[in-house]
């Protein structure tokens, strides 16, 4: 989830089916967001949709929430990263990473599942340690704007992610997006991850957002959801068709 020169490209799966990484991954884009915040997704569903990826599309998973075993029965899938939601201290991120790291330098203890290739891989993957995956927290609150410098200067925290939406409503400016203290709150943020040396990363959902977000110079954008593009495409060609029928 680094982007070496162009933002990386991502679209964002919430229908919890496998289908849907693979389309995205079939269409190309860098990586996909599988979102197991606010769906009804299993870990088996999670597992599966995984399995979805063709191994170039990278997968970040959205945790529903910050619970050790959330995160360890995560990453024992496998995969690229994870986007820990509603992050808003540094205490909560140096939880994050001691969890999701094996002993001596945290607490996280091995699973025989697919980050492991069922064990044949074991000794590579510990030795890989954090090599293995990325771990980004999203800041969508004014506490977590706040605290952004410290967070993103936590050892282990890999990215930063705003969530316009919740970020939004957290300041009183819901879905306002040229308002200048939302503005100002997200250069806030972002400037804190670069002067840390992460990545920043956040979600666009149709062509005025991908636009404005872009201009943000993140490093990666998931510039689509899976539920609004199917939507959206139910609503037109119903239009479309009543328009043709009277």
């Amino acid at each position: 989830m680094t982007a070496d020169s162009d933002p990386l490209i991502g679209s964002w799966a919430s229908v919890p089916h496998p289908l849907t990484v693979e389309m995205a991954a079939t269409a190309g884009y860098d990586f996909v967001v599988i979102d197991a915040e606010h769906t009804p997704m299993s870990f088996e569903t999670m597992g599966n949709m995984l399995r979805g990826s063709d191994g170039e599309t990278e997968t970040l998973v959205r945790v529903p929430d910050d619970d050790p075993t959330t995160l360890k029965r995560t990453l024992d899938l496998g995969p690229d990263g994870v986007l820990v939601p509603m992050v808003e201290t540094p205490a909560q991120a140096e939880q994050i990473v001691e969890c999701s790291r094996y002993p001596p330098g945290g607490t996280r203890g091995i699973g025989p599942g697919r980050s492991t290739e069922f064990t044949m891989s074991l000794d590579e993957h510990l030795e890989a340690g954090d090599d293995s995956f990325v771990r980004h927290v999203q800041l969508e609150s004014q506490r977590a704007v706040e605290n952004a410098a410290e967070i993103a200067a936590i050892d282990g925290i890999d990215g930063v992610f705003i969530g316009p939406l919740d970020l939004s409503l957290s300041m009183g400016c819901f879905g306002q997006w040229e308002n200048d203290e939302f503005l100002g709150a997200v250069e806030s943020v972002f400037s804190a991850a670069r002067a840390a040396g992460v990545t920043t990363g956040t979600l666009a959902t149709n062509d005025a957002e991908r636009e404005q977000r872009l201009d943000w110079d993140v490093d990666y954008v998931a510039t689509g959801m899976d539920l609004i593009h199917l939507a959206n495409g139910m609503t037109e060609a119903l239009e479309h068709s009543r328009d043709l029928v009277e």
